[in-house]
């Protein structure tokens, strides 16, 4: 008989929110940065091992006029969440992808999530040119050799007209591996659902309307689950959402920072970006007094629908063209590019 693992409503907690770039401590990056000699070196030498810089001119996107400076200009970073348990860590999938904006003058932050079955028309790498779901553009860029996180970048880029300066991408096992490394995260669960738990036979996680403390497992089930009803009220996206919102007071606590080895261990392994250490610890500077009050979610309208045999979400026109103008303006671009 299969195990049941239940997640019990828990007492309400109050959520912090004091420091706004704990939603980059979901992938950790900035987790070590917040006091400390010993802990900045432990994090400069994990981010160091992690630095991957994407294949384009000046390291600058073609979106992009003049360089970008972190700390001083608007930036865009693109979070990706990359299934590859079920090909050996070899030729994943972008399961997730998320487009934040920081604006260090208006200290605001956006986010906005592209559905993983998004339908794109790719151009690059010639043998794939075509209609495909962007989170396989990640696979397509890995087995050509273009680049999975240059071409997933570039096909964000293209789907919505606007510059991805940074990324950052880590693996399931990172996800959950950084999660259990933070002792859990608290989320209030608007619906009741299930899903499979990949690292343990598929049996399934029932997760009960409420207040529940997840651990990595817990966590990575609960912003995975998309295909059952549940979808139609409480979606996929909107989940995710909640969970990096929800992540911000374990990552800042107090007991972070004696869990540096560990973390700094899963960022060498797990993680990818092309943020240098200096431009991480700027981003902790810039950004750490940031209010909560500042995030705005920014939805991308479409609808799913079944295409030559296969289902997509498909973007509508006026739904790119708003959330490309609402991206353009946090990052201080005119509403349409020149390209």
């Amino acid at each position: 008989m299969a195990k049941k693992r239940v997640i019990k409503r828990r007492r309400r907690r109050r959520l912090k929110w004091k420091n706004i770039i704990g939603l980059f401590l979901v992938l950790a990056v900035f987790a070590m940065l917040v006091t400390g000699g010993y802990i900045f070196y432990q994090a400069y030498t994990a981010a160091k091992g992690s630095y991957e810089e994407l294949d384009r001119p000046g390291e600058k996107s073609e979106l992009r006029e003049e360089d970008v400076k972190i700390g001083e200009d608007p930036v865009s970073i693109l979070l990706l969440g990359i299934e590859d348990y079920q090909t050996g860590g070899k030729n994943g999938r972008a399961d997730s992808q998320v487009i934040i904006t920081l604006n260090p003058d208006t200290e605001k932050m956006t986010m906005t999530t592209i559905p993983r079955d998004t339908r794109v028309n790719l151009v690059q790498p010639e043998e794939y040119a075509g209609y495909h779901k962007i989170n396989a553009t990640y696979t397509y860029g890995s087995i050509t050799g273009y680049g999975a996180n240059k071409l997933t970048v570039e096909t964000a880029e293209n789907l919505l007209d606007v510059p991805i300066d940074k990324y950052i991408a880590i693996n399931f096992e990172g996800f959950r591996d950084i999660v259990d490394a933070l002792d859990g995260v608290t989320i209030d669960i608007k619906e009741p659902f299930w899903e499979k738990n990949i690292y343990d036979d598929n049996n399934r996680i029932y997760f009960e309307e409420g207040p529940a403390h997840l651990d990595g497992e817990e966590a990575l089930a609960f912003v995975r689950m998309r295909k059952r009803d549940v979808n139609n009220i409480y979606s996929r996206e909107e989940r995710q959402r909640q969970f990096i919102k929800s992540a911000i007071d374990e990552a800042i606590s107090a007991g972070t920072i004696f869990k540096v080895d560990d973390i700094s261990k899963i960022l060498r392994k797990r993680i990818d970006t092309n943020l240098t250490p200096g431009e991480i610890y700027t981003l902790q500077r810039v950004y750490s007094s940031m209010d909560s009050s500042k995030i705005e979610t920014i939805e991308l309208e479409g609808s799913n629908q079944r295409v030559g045999g296969s289902y997509y979400f498909i973007p509508t026109e006026e739904g790119l063209r708003t959330t490309s103008q609402k991206i353009r303006q946090e990052l201080d671009l005119p509403s349409e590019s020149s390209n």
